[in-house]
């Protein structure tokens, strides 16, 4: 008998008529990190896609989700994600919690985008918050933070150079998957841009 692969079950979950989020957190939870990322990234676009239709609703997603109280003010969380983009799908949102803040109870978090092209990009820097009728998070490129971790890039305004391109007025949103992972949908000026991404928190 050989043993189960766990890429292979996810997206066995996701070739099912009907979606079933009990079981795809399931499983995602019974794997270890190196893992879940694997499995995660190997997620195509139709896929993603389809995860972020059938966990509407599923579960709540809070900020504590994405930083967990254990870390300290200014702590860098690292989510590694894969896009729907046609190259450099491959990258990790890291999430902070702002200074003076609440742990158990964030009303904010900090955070940017790291990948390959970010030198040409921008980092896009964002402010994400709680979506208290949806039970989601809001990634809103609009706003960035007044201050950062140290080792994380210059902060950036997104309405400028090529950022504008990519990561101007743009919000994303979140869903929860797992207790480890999310995923999201991207939107320019309120239209769906129909591009998906899920993110993998680290342990």
């Amino acid at each position: 008998m050989h043993d189960s692969d766990p890429t292979e079950d996810l997206k066995g979950a996701l070739g099912e008529p009907t979606v079933k989020p009990h079981e795809i957190s399931q499983l995602l939870d019974g794997l270890d990190h190196a893992s879940r990322v694997t499995a995660i990234r190997s997620l195509n676009r139709s896929e993603q896609r389809k995860l972020y239709e059938g966990v509407d609703g599923f579960r709540p997603l809070a900020l504590t989700d994405l930083v967990p109280s254990t870390y300290g003010d200014l702590e860098t969380v690292r989510h590694f994600g894969k896009n729907t983009l046609p190259a450099f799908s491959l990258f990790e949102k890291r999430f902070c919690r702002p200074p003076n803040t609440d742990s158990d109870h964030p009303v904010e978090l900090f955070g940017f985008n790291f990948q390959t092209m970010s030198p040409v990009t921008g980092p896009g820097y964002f402010i994400a918050s709680a979506d208290e009728q949806r039970h989601e998070v809001l990634v809103d490129y609009h706003r960035v933070p007044p201050t950062h971790p140290d080792g994380w890039p210059a902060i950036k305004s997104n309405g400028r150079g090529l950022s504008r391109f990519v990561y101007g007025f743009m919000i994303d949103t979140l869903r929860s998957v797992s207790r480890h992972v999310s995923i999201g949908s991207a939107a320019r000026k309120g239209k769906d841009l129909g591009s998906w991404f899920v993110l993998c928190r680290e342990e």
